[in-house]
């Protein structure tokens, strides 16, 4: 399944602001049906906030893929297709060769609409109502709820508490290791030490393992990512998708590495028969195929300014709360900021901090609740420069006032 050596990406980050890539520039995403900017207010309660929150991001998508999508568009005919073909195929397996020296065989490759939808399908095929599953927490919001519909119990092992993770994986109803690698909302990138560990603990306890690497492509060097399918054994899946690194979630679409061939044709049958999914969104091919095979140099170029937007916060946090030494995560573009030095997670803290942000700042930024983690906050700066600063500074505002309030009569933050 792997190759042995090196891990890391074929490409060095380029300069941001490389050939054609522009990503200081503004695009107004409003009326376009935007989960992000056009319904913050179905979960802030107040609209037209300056938004933060759902893990898309601002920029529009590598210029190689816009030109394979409007050359299929021109084609004009848009039936039925299908995913198992040598072009998808070869995308996938030539990415993990070329990105993470990684030899995919193409045979344990499969499709699915959405990861969220291959985790429910793998857990269904390989644990039973009641049984438990593993996670590291904080948690991805989604998988609670997926855990919930499918009568799985959540079990949470702190993120780095081996210990703790080992306990839970030993319990003899624990029947999978649902992994988030890289982590979020964390943006913790597992060392080959801590991968190879869990994998021998899952081994130990006949625990099968469903690693969601949809943030891969977005480690931020020095941190590598390492596959789940150069460490996995017994029952594993890899799912992941270029909807996060390249921007395209709206386009649908994933696809998955399942090894144990009995696993993927039940995970198959499933997809065609039970659900009816075996003609693939025909755009989210040609997004993937394009994406894959020539929007290296632009994801490169991509994550060295979404890291430039997390150095910028943790310099107005150093330089605005000397004590709270914040660093940017290892991978993503997902500022996890912990609150807790400066009174998050006391009690009413975190709420008298939303109604800040929300009624003074205007502005949309996830509460670590969400997450099972109070007195944190998740910050998305996969935007303009312009945008991450007028955040980083509403956020700055927002503290320093709850921190000192204001004399009565103040009035509300600036203006935009």
């Amino acid at each position: 399944m792997a190759a042995d050596g090196a891990h890391g990406p074929a490409h060095s980050p380029a300069h941001a602001s490389g050939p054609g890539y522009d990503f200081d520039r503004v695009i107004d995403r409003h009326g376009t049906w935007c989960t992000q900017w056009d319904h913050v207010e179905d979960r802030f309660g107040v609209p037209d906030l300056l938004p933060f929150t759902i893990s898309d991001m601002d920029f529009e998508t590598a210029p190689e893929v816009l030109t394979a999508l409007r050359a299929r568009l021109g084609h004009g005919v848009l039936g039925y297709s299908r995913w198992r073909q040598p072009d998808f195929l070869g995308a996938v397996t030539d990415w993990y060769a070329r990105r993470y020296d990684t030899a995919v065989d193409p045979e344990t490759v499969v499709y699915g609409p959405s990861v969220v939808y291959q985790i429910s399908q793998l857990l269904r095929l390989w644990s039973r109502p009641g049984d438990g599953v593993v996670v590291h927490t904080p948690v991805y919001d989604a998988f609670p709820k997926v855990l919930a519909a499918h009568g799985r119990e959540l079990r949470g092992a702190p993120v780095g508490d081996f210990a703790e993770l080992e306990r839970l994986l030993a319990l003899p109803d624990s029947t999978v290791l649902l992994l988030c690698s890289p982590h979020n909302p964390t943006g913790r990138v597992w060392t080959r030490d801590e991968l190879a560990h869990m994998a021998e603990l899952c081994a130990r306890h006949g625990v099968a393992v469903i690693s969601d690497e949809i943030h891969a492509d977005l480690a931020h060097p020095p941190h590598v990512h390492r596959p789940w399918a150069r460490h996995g054994t017994g029952r594993w899946a890899v799912l992941t998708s270029a909807s996060k690194s390249f921007n395209i979630p709206a386009l649908t679409g994933s696809y998955g590495i399942i090894a144990d061939e009995g696993s993927r044709e039940a995970y198959l049958r499933a997809l065609k028969e039970a659900d009816g999914l075996s003609s693939p969104a025909v755009l989210s091919l040609v997004a993937h195929i394009a994406a894959y095979r020539e929007g290296g140099p632009w994801l490169d170029a991509l994550r060295a300014y979404v890291h430039g937007n997390l150095r910028m916060v943790a310099d107005r946090l150093a330089a605005a709360f000397p004590g709270l030494g914040w660093e940017p995560p290892q991978a993503g573009y997902l500022a996890w900021i912990d609150l807790r030095p400066l009174g998050g997670g006391t009690d009413g803290y975190d709420e008298a901090l939303q109604r800040q942000l929300i009624d003074r700042e205007k502005v949309a930024i996830m509460p670590g609740t969400a997450y099972g983690a109070p007195g944190f906050v998740r910050l998305n700066v996969g935007c303009p420069r312009s945008k991450a600063e007028a955040g980083t500074d509403a956020l700055v505002r927002a503290v320093r006032r709850l921190a000192s309030p204001p004399a009565a009569g103040d009035g509300p933050g600036p203006e935009r």
